[in-house]
């Protein structure tokens, strides 16, 4: 599988924030986007991911447009959104099922990702009790659970310590 963005531009009223930027992701390998801040990088990111649409350019797999309603991506935001009050376990399962799991299947991979991020012992604990690293890790349980095609992280390291930021990479 193969993604390609191609001479995607942007702009937001008269501020022109990507201009022409082309690049390709080929399956099975880890690509990163460098910059400053404010260089465009999460924009580009809403645009892979449907949030916003390109004023220019386009979003293709292996050559053809991207069909967002038959991919199956796992993104991480640069800003989170979970329920800090709630219950791991049942968050992590209710965004599972959002995209598309059975509950016992989402229960299954969620316990699987639990123990390989190390976090098991928190499952059923609120997210509001984990340090801002854990709660990290959790949030990138909701990326991963449905065992997505592509992955997309957007400031995946953001409050982790050295050691966990190891085990992520």
């Amino acid at each position: 599988m193969e993604l390609e963005l191609r001479e995607i531009s942007k702009s937001f009223g008269e501020k022109k924030v990507l201009r022409e930027v082309s690049f390709t992701a080929k399956g099975g390998q880890a690509f990163g986007l460098l910059g400053r801040n404010g260089a465009g990088k999460t924009t580009t990111i809403r645009i892979l991911m449907d949030v916003f649409a390109p004023d220019g350019g386009a979003v293709l797999i292996d050559g053809a447009p991207i069909d967002y309603s038959k991919m199956k991506l796992g993104y991480l935001p640069e800003e989170r959104g979970m329920y800090p009050k709630k219950k791991i376990i049942d968050q992590l399962v209710y965004f599972a099922q959002l995209k598309g799991m059975q509950r016992r299947a989402a229960i299954q991979s969620i316990d699987y990702w639990l123990d390989r991020l190390n976090m098991a012992e928190h499952r059923d604990k609120r997210l509001d009790t984990l340090s801002k690293g854990n709660q990290q890790k959790i949030q990138l349980i909701t990326a991963l659970a449905h065992d997505p095609e592509i992955v997309i992280l957007d400031e995946p390291f953001s409050g982790l310590d050295p050691v966990n930021a190891m085990l992520l990479k």
